[in-house]
């Protein structure tokens, strides 16, 4: 199931207070992006980060979800309700998440 441009805008509003923050729509879904680095995306209407240190320190109780079949594992974020617990929670992930890879030409 298709996650809902509605959901996606509900994430982005409860990461307003956060400078340069995007998405891009994959095959029904949204990747999401904290200063050019991949945070994690909206799945099935669910927001799932990536288990990076940061996040797991900060989600103790989170649990693993996949966002498709074939996928990494990630951590499904339930207090997507409380703006300042998931901007700390992006905030916190940022040091911890790759660099992206450059395209070959």
């Amino acid at each position: 199931m298709p996650s809902s441009k509605e959901y996606l805008n509900f994430i982005l509003e409860q990461l307003s207070e956060l400078e340069d923050i995007t998405y891009k729509p994959m095959m029904g879904e949204f990747l999401i992006y904290y200063r050019g680095k991949l945070v994690g995306g909206i799945y099935d209407n669910r927001l799932l980060v990536k288990p990076v240190r940061s996040a797991i320190a900060y989600l103790p109780q989170a649990e693993y979800s996949l966002p498709y079949e074939g996928a990494k594992e990630m951590l499904n974020v339930d207090n997507v309700d409380d703006k300042v617990y998931l901007t700390g929670l992006i905030e916190a992930m940022y040091d911890d998440l790759p660099m992206p890879k450059m395209k070959k030409r």
